[in-house]
């Protein structure tokens, strides 16, 4: 049954498509090859009296905005990528960020405090009427008891049971993308829904996104990129987050880059580099930074909320994403190159040198020149065919990073339209390459392998008594080597102390 309830929502979702003409739309004929511009105009011949309404953005966003907070998200995503899609069309999403329609304040009201188990008036002084309303949940201006000012955050009613059907046709259109056309299999579109859902559920308990907002705000405030608002834990439960008064202007609105004394172009560097510094040096990031979410100020202060999807990268992700960025930066394709076929991104049976020469292909063209001259359009396409030239699958584990890099990307370029992502991230990444891969570092991890290969011999030596004999054979081995393991600690500790002291 659920199953057949995700068929008939995914055809209506097509349906719905089709009948607006925002699945091919006319404007966007001229640029397809032939193929696509008949499909185009074979399904035009079943739009509806709403084709006939406003710009392509206008008519995806209606039909986006009716799909659920699923459809939504993709809307917003794509809402930053003015670069791509043309500026009218990012404006014509960008209302699906933060100004869908609100539910009532009494509704709100009651929500809170059957959350909260307890009586408004011993949190809050006042709560006022909705300021903000996205796909999941919608933000109130407060006031709590000690009279400091807070932002109060309230899931949709009944909005659960969407995720839940949202989530089944994602999965349907996973697996029918991967019977239907075998191509995308590589792409692995049902491991990349599953990444999508779990991100879903997870926004659905804003427990765990005030936990995001305090972890994410520690890791903040060590740089001066970008701040969080602080939590207010007597205001959270599972259907309500509280948090401090984020200060500043949205950037989803149009007076925000037009604030007084404001720093256009270090306000563009501060979002890229405090992304980068979260991931890189923290090992985890704000994975939603679209303009709704980004409070700013004069000259160049970024206030960053909603954190209902936090990413993470584990010590090996980052290490990897590092040496590529870093190997981008100097212009070392064949470093970039062996990097993907270390870290498995590439197969092995796939040829090095030619995989390196079509990275210079796609970086060459793009160095030293401005935002506005590169066509990020065919900079996408261009990568997507090395992609499938070169058999590299989709990872999963790294699809909120390539989402948040690309979200990134087109919000620094809508601040300023001349933002080299490149020189903006050279900064963070020479930081984290010269602190993690120093000759000083190299050893401390030397050392902390020696280590753990310690206690993995003395959780051997705890274990039940073997055979006299084996035990007379591998007494000797363990003897020396727990030997080596000593002296490589102690060398490694010399070495470290050497290089500090002579630094």
């Amino acid at each position: 049954m659920a199953s057949l309830d995700a068929f008939w929502r995914l055809t209506g979702a097509g349906w719905a498509l089709v009948r607006a003409d925002a699945l091919v739309p006319r404007e966007v004929e001229p640029l397809l090859p032939p193929s696509a511009r008949w499909a185009g105009r074979f399904l035009r011949l079943f739009a509806g009296a709403a084709a006939r309404r406003g710009r392509p953005g206008e008519r995806l966003a209606r039909v986006l905005e009716k799909q659920g907070p699923a459809a939504i998200k993709m809307g917003q995503f794509l809402s930053t990528r003015a670069d791509i899609f043309g500026t009218a069309f990012a404006e014509d999403l960008s209302h699906l960020k933060d100004r869908l329609p609100a539910f009532p304040l009494e509704v709100a009201r009651a929500e809170i405090a059957r959350n909260l188990n307890q009586p408004l008036d011993a949190v809050f002084r006042e709560i006022g009427a909705p300021v903000a309303a996205a796909s999941l949940a919608q933000a109130h201006p407060a006031v709590l008891v000690d009279g400091r000012k807070a932002a109060v955050k309230v899931l949709r009613p009944g909005v659960e049971r969407q995720v839940v059907q949202d989530s089944g046709v994602l999965r349907l259109a996973a697996r029918l993308a991967e019977k239907l056309a075998p191509g995308s299999r590589r792409l692995r579109p049902t491991e990349f829904v599953e990444v999508v859902i779990r991100s879903l559920e997870l926004e659905m308990d804003l427990r765990f996104e005030a936990a995001g907002c305090a972890e994410l705000g520690e890791a903040m405030a060590l740089d001066p990129y970008m701040r969080a608002p602080g939590v207010i834990w007597d205001g959270v439960g599972k259907r309500v987050l509280t948090l401090t008064w984020a200060e500043g202007t949205p950037l989803s609105e149009a007076a925000a880059l037009t604030l007084p004394g404001l720093d256009r172009k270090t306000l563009a560097e501060n979002i890229t580099r405090g992304f980068l510094a979260q991931a890189l040096d923290h090992g985890l990031f704000h994975a939603d930074l679209h303009e709704g979410n980004l409070f700013v100020a004069a000259p160049d202060k970024v206030v960053a909320v909603d954190y209902g999807i936090v990413g993470r990268l584990g010590p090996g992700e980052r290490k990897y994403l590092a040496e590529i960025l870093y190997g981008f930066l100097n212009r070392d394709y064949a470093r970039v190159a062996k990097i993907h076929f270390d870290a498995g991104y590439v197969p092995a049976h796939q040829d090095m040198d030619a995989f390196a020469q079509a990275l210079r292909a796609v970086g060459e063209p793009v160095f030293g020149r401005n935002a506005h001259d590169v066509s990020m359009g065919r900079l996408l396409a261009q990568l997507f065919e090395i992609t499938a030239l070169f058999d590299m699958a989709l990872r999963p584990e790294l699809v909120l990073l390539q989402k948040t890099m690309v979200t990134v990307e087109g919000v620094a370029r809508r601040i300023d339209p001349t933002h080299d992502l490149w020189a903006a991230a050279d900064p963070v990444v020479r930081r984290w390459i010269g602190r993690e891969l120093s000759p000083a570092a190299k050893a401390r991890d030397f050392a902390e392998d020696a280590l753990r290969a310690i206690k993995a011999l003395a959780r051997l030596a705890e274990a039940p008594p073997a055979p006299a004999a084996v035990v007379a054979v591998e007494r000797p081995r363990i003897g020396a080597l727990l030997w080596f393991l000593v002296g490589a600690i102690t060398a490694s500790a010399a070495f470290a102390a050497g290089l500090l002291l002579a630094g």
